[in-house]
C-alpha cells in the first residue's frame, strides 16, 4: 500500500475512511446502483479527479495559476473523437492515432506557452493562458465542418464498447457485462492509473523542487535548480493528464463539443473543487471531486423532495424551489470554505496532527 500510494498515506483517520469509501464507490458503482445516471455520476467524478489533481500539480504544488487547463481537456476529448467521427468504421487504431495526435499537440502547445508565458509574472502569465484558452474554444466553435461548430459530434465507439456487446452469456452479481459497463470500467481503471502517477510525481525529487518553487522561487534558483524548466515540465505533465482525461470523458459520453470540453465553466468548476478539497493535496482532487459532482447531480434533486415535503411552511418551500440549487450550491462552497480555509483535507491533517 505504501509503495501504490509513493509513500503519500492520508495521514487522518477520517480521511482514510473516506477514501476507501470513494474507491470502493467508484469501484462497485455499477453493480450498487442501477439506471444511467448514478453510473453517469461516478464516471464524471473518475473523470473530475484526474483533471483537477492535474490542476492541483500546477496550482497547489508549483504555484502557476493557469487558464488554459480545459483547453488541454478539450484537446483530448476532441483528438479521440473526431478521430472515431471521421472513419467509417470505428476502430482502435482510430482512436488510437485520434489520442496520440491530440498528446502531441497538447504537448507542443504546453511547451510553447511555458517557454513564452513562464517567464514572466503570474498575473500575466494566468492572462496569457486565458487569452490562449478562450481563442482555442472560438477555433474549435468556428471550424464546424471539422470540429461540428456549436453542436459538437456524436460518434461511434469500437464493437466491443458498444451497447449490444456482451462480454458473458449470463449476468454478473445482477448485471449485464455490456460494452457500456466494459467503458466504465476502462474510465475508472485509467483515472485510477493516472491519479497514482500524479501522486507519484509530486512525492519524487522532482516534485519536491516544485515545492520548493512554490515556496520561495529565487530561493530555489539560488540553490542552483532552473525553475523555468522545472515549471515548464510541470506544465507539460498537466497538460497530457488533463488531455487523457478528456479523452477518457468523450470515450464514455460518446460525444465532444466546445460546453462540455473547452467552456470556462469546466475550468470553473475545476477552482472550486481545488478550493474545496485543498490546495497542494493531491487527495483533496479526490474528496472534493466527489463532493461538488455529487451536489451537482442530487442537489436539485434534494431540494425537489424537501419543498414537497415543507409545502405546508411556504417560505421554506420557495427557499428549498428546486430552481434556486445553484444558490444553495454557492451557500455550501462559502461554508466549506468558512470551516475549512485550508481545505477539507487540509483541516483532516491538521486536525489529526
Amino acid at each position: 500500500m505504501m509503495h501504490m500510494l509513493s509513500g503519500d498515506l492520508p495521514r487522518s483517520r477520517m480521511l482514510s475512511v473516506a477514501l476507501l469509501l470513494i474507491l470502493a464507490g467508484l469501484a462497485f458503482a455499477p453493480f450498487l446502483t442501477s439506471g444511467a445516471r448514478p453510473l453517469n455520476t461516478a464516471a464524471t467524478i473518475c473523470v473530475y479527479i484526474v483533471l483537477v489533481a492535474s490542476y492541483d500539480l500546477l496550482l497547489g504544488y508549483t504555484g502557476i495559476v493557469s487558464f488554459a487547463h480545459t483547453m488541454f481537456y478539450g484537446i483530448g476529448a476532441y483528438g479521440i473523437g473526431l478521430g472515431l467521427a471521421r472513419v467509417d468504421e470505428p476502430t482502435w487504431t482510430a482512436a488510437l492515432t485520434g489520442l496520440g495526435l491530440a498528446l502531441l499537440l497538447a504537448l507542443a502547445l504546453a511547451l510553447v506557452i511555458g517557454l513564452f508565458a513562464l517567464r514572466v509574472r503570474a498575473i500575466f502569465y494566468a492572462m496569457i493562458t486565458l487569452a490562449v484558452a478562450s481563442s482555442f474554444a472560438v477555433l474549435a466553435s468556428q471550424l464546424s465542418d471539422f470540429t461540428g461548430g456549436e453542436d459538437g459530434k456524436t460518434f461511434s465507439v469500437p464493437a466491443v464498447l458498444g451497447p449490444d456487446y456482451r462480454l458473458f452469456d449470463n449476468d454478473v452479481l445482477g448485471r449485464t457485462i455490456d460494452g457500456k459497463l466494459i467503458t466504465y470500467y476502462i474510465v475508472f481503471f485509467g483515472c485510477l492509473l493516472l491519479f497514482l502517477f500524479l501522486l507519484r510525481v509530486v512525492n519524487s525529487p522532482f516534485g519536491r523542487v516544485l515545492q520548493a518553487i512554490r515556496e520561495n522561487a529565487f530561493r530555489a534558483e539560488a540553490l542552483g535548480y532552473r525553475t523555468v524548466l522545472y515549471r515548464i515540465w510541470a506544465n507539460c505533465i498537466a497538460a497530457l493528464v488533463a488531455a487523457l482525461a478528456g479523452a477518457l470523458m468523450a470515450l464514455w459520453l460518446r460525444y465532444v463539443g466546445p460546453k462540455t470540453s473547452l467552456g470556462f465553466e469546466v475550468m470553473t468548476d475545476i477552482l472550486l473543487i481545488v478550493v474545496i478539497g485543498g490546495m497542494g493535496t493531491m487527495y483533496g482532487a479526490v474528496v472534493g471531486a466527489t463532493l461538488f459532482i455529487l451536489a451537482q447531480n442530487y442537489l436539485k434533486a434534494l431540494m425537489g423532495q424537501a419543498s414537497s415535503a415543507l409545502e405546508s411552511i411556504p417560505l421554506l418551500a420557495a427557499a428549498l424551489h428546486p430552481d434556486r440549487w445553484m444558490l444553495w450550491l454557492g451557500v455550501l462552497f462559502v461554508l466549506s470554505i468558512y470551516f475549512f480555509p485550508i481545505g477539507i483535507v487540509g483541516k483532516l491533517r491538521l486536525r489529526r496532527q
